[in-house]
């Protein structure tokens, strides 16, 4: 057993020599540029059936070995595809980011710049984490259209800029409704009003009306509740259900306005017997 531990190392040394004499051998019978070309072309074949990690490999060793034979631009590229194919998007977005660094000249520029972006929309998104992959996806989106203002494939780029920007408003949405679970309804009040500047279509507006409105009546402020239940009855005036919300808000906060009313008779004539109660002792 111990002289096998002890030669073990050694074959695999053999191994390792016979391995590359063979490399050597075979390279020593082909130009540099004919041994780059037959491995592209295996890659490609690799590729070409989906075996996408195989391929990798090959064109990994391309991109270490074949500098300046015309196969790094292809090579880049597909190595990019096949991260794509896989769905390994931090890998594929640093693959496209690399290809468009190195090579943006290349007829595959637009595409590569495309499917960055599109490989940052779909690198994983958690609401309660941080938005920053969020913002690198917009980026990266706002940088294709700038670079490609007629591209026709604005429209697409239009559609997933336009679910990342319900991201950010489902994050802020999300802030703002915890803060009203909290009972710290000022904060709730001051996100929401943000929020419905900023986020002129979410899908959440509506959302954000009922619970700056509820906020507005826990801070007995019944006048900014009004206000902002009218512009929620005008902007969802289409509304199949608008009509019901607003008349159980329009309740609520006449309910709610009756008992701080009662509070506040209370309180002045609680302080009013305790003021004469003092002037009475003294």
């Amino acid at each position: 057993m111990k002289l096998f531990q002890k030669s073990a190392p050694i074959l695999c040394l053999f191994a390792l020599a016979a391995l590359l004499s063979a490399c050597s051998s075979d390279r020593g019978k082909l130009s540099h540029t004919e041994f780059c070309k037959n491995k592209y072309d295996a890659a490609a074949e690799l590729f070409k059936k989906q075996k996408y990690g195989r391929a990798q490999d090959k064109l990994e060793e391309i991109l270490s070995l074949c500098a300046g034979t015309g196969y790094m631009e292809q090579s880049q590229f597909l190595l990019a595809e096949s991260y794509f194919n896989l769905e390994e998007w931090i890998e594929a977005r640093g693959e496209y980011g690399s290809f468009v660094l190195n090579f943006p000249g290349s007829p595959f520029i637009e595409t590569a710049e495309f499917r960055k972006a599109i490989s940052s929309f779909n690198i994983e998104f958690k609401v309660a984490r941080d938005e920053s992959n969020t913002t690198i996806a917009m980026r990266d989106f706002e940088r294709y259209l700038s670079n490609y203002p007629d591209s026709p494939l604005r429209d697409s780029v239009n559609y997933y800029y336009g679910l990342l920007v319900e991201r950010m408003a489902e994050k802020e949405f999300q802030t703002a409704r915890l803060y009203y679970r909290m009972d710290k309804y000022q904060a709730a009040v001051i996100y929401l009003k943000e929020f419905l500047e900023n986020y002129k279509v979410s899908k959440r507006r509506k959302d954000a009306f009922k619970i700056i409105v509820d906020s507005y009546v826990e801070l007995d402020q019944f006048e900014p509740a009004r206000n902002y239940l009218t512009m929620m009855h005008g902007e969802f005036a289409n509304d199949d259900d608008i009509e019901k919300i607003v008349k159980k808000n329009e309740k609520n906060i006449a309910s709610a306005e009756k008992d701080f009313e009662k509070r506040m008779k209370k309180d002045s004539k609680k302080k009013k017997e305790d003021k004469e109660d003092k002037e009475m002792t003294n």
